[in-house]
């Protein structure tokens, strides 16, 4: 799909891999939606685009994304692309000085990580449906998994489940949506530098670096949006999870 003059909704926008999607996106030529619950953020990243729409809401309240949606349908005229990056990160043992892990603390992580992203793509491929094809496409959804859905840590039970389930999200939405010009990718990235690895303490954010194969530092959100960047243009790319970590599989300590 060529970018130039087409719609991109991204969710989790207002820093970090989102905020670098988005100036991607909108320097190629799209017209971009920066969705997330952080307002100020969300209309700091859309006021510096050429051609940016800021549609603060939550991703878990289907209401907030629906009106969220209809508002940039009514704006920009459809949505031709969805790229999810919002997520948060927890730690906590599933059994802790002999007391059980918290299960709201995991549901919300669930809740946030992967019925969020489900509830803002089905409402954006509702949208696509109503494209009129170009070379038979519709539209394109990217969903961001995490190495951790194939090496989870200790303390990472909710996170990795989170971002398991998003790659088993794919291939079923992928076959329900077959014939109709929609696809549906996912990306796991590694270890990178955003402001979620940033709070980490030096001493931890040296150690995971140095678990690194080549190149040996954390990635750049630059290099997330890049590979965004060619999913949406490479037309046969359908259904897939493409790791984006510098070789890194984490160990067990």
């Amino acid at each position: 799909m060529e970018l130039t003059n087409k719609v991109a909704l991204v969710a989790g926008a207002a820093s970090g891999l989102g905020r670098a999607v988005c100036a991607d996106l909108a320097k190629a030529g799209a017209m971009v939606a920066v969705m997330d619950r952080d307002e100020p953020g969300v209309r700091a990243v859309a006021e510096a685009l050429p051609r940016g729409l800021a549609v603060p809401a939550d991703i878990t309240d289907a209401t907030a994304v629906e009106e969220a949606v209809e508002r940039v349908c009514a704006e920009f005229g459809a949505v031709h692309i969805n790229v999810n990056t919002a997520g948060v990160v927890d730690a906590a043992k599933v059994v802790s000085k002999g007391k059980p892990a918290s299960l709201e603390e995991f549901q919300r992580v669930v809740d946030i990580n992967l019925c969020g992203t489900f509830n803002v793509m089905r409402v954006a491929i509702a949208a696509m449906l109503r494209n009129e094809p170009e070379n038979g496409e519709r539209g394109v959804v990217i969903n961001t998994s995490s190495g951790a859905a194939f090496e989870g840590q200790p303390g990472q039970a909710a996170y990795s489940a989170s971002k398991a389930g998003l790659i088993g999200l794919a291939l079923p939405v992928a076959r329900e949506v077959a014939g109709k010009g929609i696809r549906i990718n996912t990306i796991a990235p590694g270890l990178f530098d955003t402001p979620m690895s940033a709070s980490l303490p030096k001493a931890v954010r040296d150690g995971l670096t140095a678990e690194i194969p080549e190149p040996r530092r954390l990635g750049r959100p630059e290099e997330f949006a890049d590979l965004v960047h060619s999913i949406i243009g490479n037309g046969y790319l359908n259904a897939e999870c493409i790791r984006l970590d510098a070789a890194v599989r984490m160990s067990y300590r």
